[in-house]
């Protein structure tokens, strides 16, 4: 397999139903993904659009085929092991937004590192530096309903990638937007796409086609066309900026010191060596008055 392919579908099939109610949303479907691609995937409702999407962002099975992510097949791993495939490598970004209504909009994009074994410094770290590539910073604290629909999908997106994944799913991500906030998500997802990550993105909208480097048409669980608009050696090169986790100290990194070097400082209880050398001085003796110099002094 050639080191840019990054997903593999071979023979995938999701079936509904048995006997007289079976229907099939994918057939026998076959695709391969390179990295550095923007594929839009198009095609009337009920072709298998978001099925697709669903079974490469591992949140769906297929009945049967091959799903290749990486030079692994995927398609009959734990759920254990998808859900951790899925927290490091893959990004969401959905048509309804999927923000949680009671979490602050720092909260909502921190999210996906919670399950990534990052300290809780660290995940509003992260996710504040999204927000600010967003210019969403100032609003950290919101909460999503104090946020425009557009404002809410530029939360989403940076939800998307604050974990640093090599794949974003986007699914109709300006099916509720206006066309001024359409403009803006899809340039911020042109941004995300030329520091090379992957995008693949269902939309209803032939006008978006332009950001892509391919087109998918679908018709009843199949391709129906498939044009590339920018050829493979053209696509950008993937950028990664890793996050830092927060490093646990082992008992093994301290450095052992030998006890000789160490030096103490003389407290008021630990004489020095120089102290103890020399003999402590005697306390001088009070002189006691005498019962008679008294009475002598009385008579006086």
């Amino acid at each position: 397999m050639s080191e840019n392919i990054l997903i593999e579908l071979k023979g995938l099939t999701k079936r509904y139903g048995y006997g007289d109610t079976e229907s099939y949303a994918l057939k026998d479907f076959d695709l391969t993904i390179k990295r550095g691609e923007f594929i839009m995937i198009m095609g009337p409702s009920g072709c298998g659009k978001t099925t697709l999407l669903n079974i490469i962002g591992l949140l769906d099975r297929a009945s049967k085929g091959e799903y290749i992510l990486n030079g692994e097949n995927v398609a009959g791993i734990s759920a254990r092991r998808q859900a951790k495939l899925r927290a490091k490598k893959i990004g969401f970004v959905f048509q309804n937004f999927n923000l949680i209504e009671d979490l602050t909009v720092i909260d909502n994009v921190a999210l996906p590192l919670v399950y990534t074994g990052y300290s809780k410094t660290a995940q509003l770290k992260n996710a504040s530096n999204a927000l600010k590539r967003f210019h969403l910073n100032e609003r950290e604290y919101y909460l999503p309903y104090q946020l425009s629909g557009g404002q809410q999908q530029r939360v989403a997106i940076a939800r998307a990638i604050v974990g640093d994944p090599e794949i974003i799913l986007a699914d109709e991500p300006t099916g509720n937007l206006d066309s001024r906030s359409s403009h803006i998500v899809m340039e911020e997802l042109k941004a995300i796409h030329e520091e090379g990550n992957t995008i693949i993105m269902v939309t209803h909208n032939p006008s978006l086609t332009s950001y892509a480097t391919r087109v998918i048409n679908m018709l009843d669980g199949q391709i129906d066309t498939d044009v590339k608009t920018v050829a493979d050696a053209n696509l950008p090169q993937p950028i990664s900026v890793k996050i830092k986790k927060r490093k646990k100290v082992e008992e093994s990194e301290f450095v052992s010191m030998p006890t000789d070097e160490i030096k103490k400082e003389p407290t008021e209880e630990e004489p020095t060596e120089e102290d103890e050398s020399k003999e402590p001085a005697k306390p001088k003796k009070k002189r006691k008055k005498s019962k008679n110099n008294k009475k002598d002094r009385r008579n006086k």
